[in-house]
């Protein structure tokens, strides 16, 4: 994931950390608050392709602004032995750095500007990374995709 960053452009900072056992434990713990923290979702479309949504902790994806931005009817969060298959990553650990396929990412708005931590590929680990430089070198489209 490091060299998928580096390769991208995207600088990342790597912070070891105890396991946590909530979204607001984890911020605790990282001295930020919830909105800070990225949820990395992966999205599956009806034609059994993904997406990357994320979306601010303190939020909830919205699947009407979701499925209007992609152009369909019907998206759903697979099961986490399906996410880990489409990307290489363990639910609680997801990034789209160094996923296993670069499928689309889409970046909801209110990260636009921020500096973040987000997963980091392995339990105990997270990354801050400053969205701006993420959409950039991931191609991400940013919109309103929470509620």
């Amino acid at each position: 994931m490091a060299a998928d960053a580096a390769a991208r452009g995207i600088p990342v900072e790597f912070v070891e950390r105890p396991a946590a056992r909530s979204l607001e434990e984890a911020a605790e713990i990282l001295g930020i608050t919830p909105a800070d923290i990225v949820k990395s979702l992966v999205v599956r479309r009806h034609d059994g392709s993904f997406l990357f949504a994320e979306v601010p902790g303190d939020r909830q994806i919205s699947w009407s602004k979701l499925r209007a931005l992609v152009g369909v009817n019907k998206l759903s969060l697979p099961e986490a032995s399906v996410a880990l298959e489409a990307t290489g990553y363990e639910r609680g650990t997801i990034t789209p750095l160094g996923s296993t396929t670069a499928w689309p990412v889409y970046v909801d708005l209110r990260l636009a500007g921020k500096r973040v931590s987000m997963g980091a590929g392995e339990h105990g680990l997270s990354l801050f990374v400053e969205v701006d430089a993420l959409v950039a070198g991931l191609g991400a489209t940013v919109a309103d995709i929470s509620d």
